[in-house]
């Protein structure tokens, strides 16, 4: 199970950086869509975790994430697996 205190702070950097209502936020909301990501904001959410979270990605990484919920699953298993600061 993540954290809901993870979860809080996705949301809120999330919502902050690509300035979205939180409210629209939501687990099986849409990433991209919800966000209005392409291809250029994904280099913003690479610098986004590595500065937030404290590990390293890569674009590809994205592939298959689709809804918030897999983006919060993916940060949480990428913490779990390097030890990365929350």
């Amino acid at each position: 199970m993540i954290d809901a205190a993870l979860i809080d702070k996705i949301n809120n950097v999330l919502a902050e950086e690509f300035e979205v209502d939180i409210q629209k936020i939501t687990p099986e909301a849409p990433l991209m869509d919800t966000l209005d990501l392409d291809s250029l904001d994904l280099v913003d959410m690479v610098v986004l975790i590595e500065h937030n979270f404290g590990f390293t990605v890569v674009a590809k990484d994205f592939i298959g994430i689709k809804s918030f919920n897999d983006f919060y699953h993916f940060i949480n298993n990428r913490i779990n697996e390097k030890g990365a600061p929350k």
